[in-house]
């Protein structure tokens, strides 16, 4: 059970930080349809994919004090932060080493937009249909963020990338 949890830690620790719990949220959920070995159970939720699961494991590690979470007031919003912490790097040495193209997706991941990583994980959530019903779909779903024809095309892209980075 504490294998997934350790997984967690690894992914945050090989991003450094990830900021955003949607931004965290997306990455896991991305990095599982590329087949990486996260567990957790996805639901289209307000934001795209979401994990309940993730959530709770999150939660869990940094009551246990391997992740550390920062809570900065933006205004209008909370941004969250979260890094591994010394212990949650001891932790995280406990499950599976991470395969070796794990470390450059994540990269990729975390250098995007939560707003950008929202399409991507939307699209690949209908990723059982054509591309044009998949696009179909997000504009129905995602209509208030009124993606344009350019941003859909960057996020298809963007998904043949992280196809060819995790086999890499």
């Amino acid at each position: 059970m504490l294998a997934e949890h350790a997984k967690i830690v690894q992914m945050i620790s090989l991003a450094d930080e990830v900021n955003g719990r949607k931004k965290l949220q997306k990455m896991v959920y991305i990095l599982k349809k590329m087949n990486f070995s996260f567990v957790e159970k996805y639901e289209l939720h307000m934001y795209g994919p979401y994990s309940e699961e993730l959530t709770l494991r999150v939660e869990e590690l940094c009551e246990m004090g391997f992740l550390h979470e920062k809570c900065t007031d933006k205004g209008s919003y909370v941004q969250y932060t979260y890094h591994a912490t010394e212990d949650g790097l001891k932790f995280s040495e406990t499950g599976d080493a991470p395969t070796a193209s794990l470390a450059p997706c994540i990269s990729k991941l975390n250098d995007q937009s939560s707003r950008f990583l929202e399409l991507v994980s939307t699209l690949l959530y209908f990723d059982h249909l054509e591309r044009t019903e998949q696009i179909e779909k997000v504009r129905i779903v995602k209509n208030k963020l009124n993606f344009s024809d350019e941003e859909m095309d960057a996020a298809f892209d963007f998904i043949a990338e992280m196809a060819a980075c995790a086999v890499a």
